[in-house]
């Protein structure tokens, strides 16, 4: 009988003419394909089930979460050579002749039965799409996984989000150090003093929050739909001395109902605002800020193609999540009244963020299985290599948009240039 991974070759084939993109091992044990490529290993027939029942990103996904497929070495490189390779070559569709020849190699291969079971963690919501209650479902799968989970992966501030690394070449820089960073960026962009009040929409698990007020002394308003993280930054906020600068609510940004902010921020929500209603949140921060004062987002971008992220990431990470170009963005602030003064992408950054989320993850590989089990720390490695790449390979972006709501005459109060904003 032919070695299973030689029927595997011959699968492909009859979809992805010429050499194979990848090495595979079989669960026989056979191996074929380029001794340089990337080891992709299937460990069982359910791995080929998994994607004729949902063929693409899905399938593939969840064959590797569950383990009956893996790869062997690092990830992120592996997907990228072996997409390099798909993306340089035309996919076949096979004819009725080839369709045939294809169904009788599955059928050999074991790989025709029933579904497989799916794996758990998949977001499960109901209600009307940007709901109340369905935003908070939403949240609620992504941040409440467990904090315990998140400390592990991030760096002391527990800011998950892309950080500003100003010395990347110093190896004793860490990814605190460029956390630290970027919340002092922020606090400079938005010219933050002793007494300004700061509303932080979707302050996470408080970085922001907790920086403006024990740096710069401010009066920071944290809204949050998520219990675990409300409770986080009270707790913290109470830890350091600082509840009489901090007020945490939790609540939906629709629900935001003070104005007179000096300044105001929204770093890396609005991806979870949904596309429809993106122009009501602009006008809730315009509402929200005094005449002359500063908004700064930070968020991710993205095109026409996958503007959620794809399957994977719309199914097991952050549903309901909608991204658009930076720019698109842009004119939905300035439609809301907002004056756009500064976009500055931070896409190279995120990659550096990104890559020293996985070290964490890697180096405390053991500890995270015990926390959330085998298969969510799965579906991490795989989002964590896949977000890598999107940045790298600059199919996603993110930048800081900062703007400010002028006086009715025009005034901003804007600095003549941004040079203080970059001071050390």
């Amino acid at each position: 009988m032919k070695p299973a991974a030689d029927r595997l070759a011959q699968l492909l084939g009859h979809f992805l003419p010429g050499p194979l993109p990848v090495r595979i091992r079989a669960w026989d044990g056979s191996q074929t394909g380029p001794d340089d490529a990337p080891l992709v290993i299937l460990r069982a027939p359910e791995a080929l089930r998994r994607l004729l029942w949902q063929p693409g990103e899905l399938g593939l996904a969840e064959a590797y979460v569950t383990g009956d497929l893996d790869v062997e070495g690092d990830l992120a490189g592996a997907l990228s050579r072996a997409g390099r390779s798909v993306r340089d070559r035309p996919s076949a569709r096979p004819g009725p002749a080839g369709m045939a020849a294809a169904t009788a190699l599955a059928v050999r291969l074991g790989a025709v039965g029933p579904p497989p079971r799916r794996p758990d963690g998949r977001a499960r919501l109901t209600g009307g799409l940007h709901s109340v209650s369905r935003d908070r479902a939403g949240i609620s799968h992504h941040y409440d996984l467990s904090n315990d989970f998140y400390a592990l992966l991030l760096d002391e501030s527990m800011a998950y989000s892309c950080a500003y690394w100003t010395r990347p070449d110093d190896p004793a820089y860490t990814l605190a150090d460029a956390q630290r960073d970027k919340l002092e960026l922020i606090c400079r962009k938005l010219a933050l003093g002793p007494g300004d009040r700061l509303l932080d929409v979707g302050c996470g698990w408080g970085s922001l929050t907790l920086h403006a007020a024990r740096e710069h002394k401010v009066r920071v308003t944290a809204v949050t739909l998520s219990r675990a993280q409300h409770d986080h930054v009270t707790e913290r906020a109470a830890r350091e001395g600082l509840t009489d600068l901090v007020d945490v609510q939790l609540r939906h940004w629709r629900d935001i109902d003070t104005g007179g902010h000096d300044a105001a921020s929204a770093v890396e929500m609005g991806e979870h605002v949904g596309d429809a209603e993106y122009p009501a949140f602009a006008a809730k921060l315009h509402q929200a800020l005094r005449p002359e004062g500063r908004l700064l987002i930070q968020q991710m971008s993205r095109g026409a193609h996958a503007p959620g992220g794809g399957a994977f990431i719309e199914t097991y990470i952050a549903p309901d999540m909608h991204m658009r170009p930076v720019g698109r963005t842009v004119d939905v602030l300035e439609a809301a009244g907002l004056e756009a003064r500064s976009v500055e992408s931070l896409r190279e950054h995120y990659t550096a963020t990104i890559d020293a989320w996985r070290s964490n993850l890697e180096q405390r590989w053991s500890t995270v299985e015990d926390r959330v089990g085998r298969t969510t720390a799965r579906v991490w490695r795989l989002y964590l290599a896949g977000a890598s790449l999107a940045f790298s390979e600059r199919r996603m972006g993110v930048d800081q948009i900062l703007a400010v709501r002028p006086t009715r005459e025009g005034a901003s109060a804007m600095p003549p240039t941004p040079a203080g904003w970059y001071a050390t």
